[in-house]
C-alpha cells in the first residue's frame, strides 16, 4: 500500500470516527484479497473499527449468506450474486454498487515464459493451464470467454486444471503445477508493476467486463462500521489502492 499522508488520515478519521468502535464480518471474493487487506488496514486506523475479513469463492459466499452466515458486507467478484441477494431481499435496499472492475491476465511463474502476447497459448507450448471453476468464479467465466474468442476450448480442454476459486488457480501456477493460468491482474501486480514471472494482460474486448458489486447485508443494517466501510470504498484513498493492484474503480463516478 502506498503511503498515506497524515493530513489524509486526519480527514478520514473525522469522516469515519464514531463514538463506539464496532466489529464487522466481511465476505470478500478471493481476487480482491490483497487490496482489501490494505483498504481494511487503513480504514481500521482511521475509524477505530475492527474488520474481520473472510476470503473465498463468490458462489460459496452466496450460498452461505442464504443460509444465514453472519456477514455484514459482501464484496463479490461479479454483479449476479449481489443482484440475486437483492431480489431475495437479503440486503439493505439501495446498498448495491459496483466498487471495481477486475482485469484478467494470463500468467506464468517463469520469467520470460510469456512474451506479453497469447503466442505460447496459441501454439499449445505448455503442459497444464489453470482456470478458476466457471461455476463458482467469475474469473473462470472470463477465462472461458477468452478461450472461446481464440478458438482454443477444444484444443486446450484436456490440459485444464480447475481451481475452486481464483486464489487456488493462482496457487497452481505459482507452485509450478500448471505452466500457465488465467488469474486476476490484482494477484500478480502491486503498485502498477508485475511482482514476478511473466504475463499477458488480456485485452478487455476478449471477455465480458468483470464488474464487481458490494452489498450491505441485512445483518449490517444497523452497523455504523459496515456503513462507514461502504462509504470509505468510494473515497480517493480506497480508489488509489485498487488502482495500484490493477482494478478500475467505478464507485465515485456512479
Amino acid at each position: 500500500m502506498g503511503s498515506i499522508s497524515v493530513s489524509c488520515l486526519l480527514v478520514l478519521s473525522l469522516l469515519l470516527h464514531t463514538a463506539h468502535a464496532d466489529d464487522i464480518n466481511v465476505a470478500v471474493a478471493s481476487n480482491f484479497t490483497a487490496p482489501m487487506k490494505d483498504i481494511a488496514s487503513l480504514f481500521e486506523h482511521a475509524s477505530g473499527h475492527k474488520v474481520r475479513l473472510s476470503f473465498g469463492a463468490s458462489g460459496k459466499f452466496y450460498a452461505q449468506i442464504k443460509h444465514g452466515a453472519p456477514f455484514h458486507l459482501f464484496f463479490s467478484a461479479d454483479q449476479q450474486k449481489p443482484a440475486q441477494l437483492e431480489r431475495e431481499e437479503l440486503i439493505v435496499p439501495g446498498s448495491r454498487f459496483t466498487y471495481a472492475v477486475g482485469q484478467l491476465a494470463l500468467w506464468s511463474a517463469q520469467e520470460g515464459f510469456i512474451k506479453a502476447n497469447p503466442d505460447r497459448l496459441l501454439a499449445l507450448q505448455f503442459n497444464k493451464l489453470a482456470i478458476a471453476n466457471p461455476k463458482l468464479a467469475p474469473y473462470g467465466v472470463a477465462a472461458i470467454d477468452v478461450l472461446e474468442h481464440l478458438a482454443l476450448i477444444d484444443r486446450t480442454k484436456s490440459r485444464w486444471v480447475h481451481g475452486e476459486n481464483i486464489a487456488q488457480t493462482y496457487q497452481f501456477v505459482s507452485t509450478g503445477n500448471a505452466d500457465l493460468g488465467f488469474v486476476a491482474l490484482s494477484q500478480i501486480m502491486k503498485e502498477g508493476r508485475l511482482k514476478a514471472g511473466s504475463s499477458w494482460i488480456i485485452p478487455e474486448a476478449l471477455y465480458t467486463p468483470i464488474k464487481q458489486d458490494a452489498v450491505l447485508l441485512r445483518s449490517g443494517e444497523d452497523s455504523p462500521a459496515a456503513q462507514a466501510l461502504l462509504r470509505f470504498m468510494k473515497t480517493e484513498q480506497a480508489e488509489a489502492i485498487m488502482q495500484s493492484y490493477g482494478y478500475k474503480p467505478l464507485a465515485r463516478t456512479q
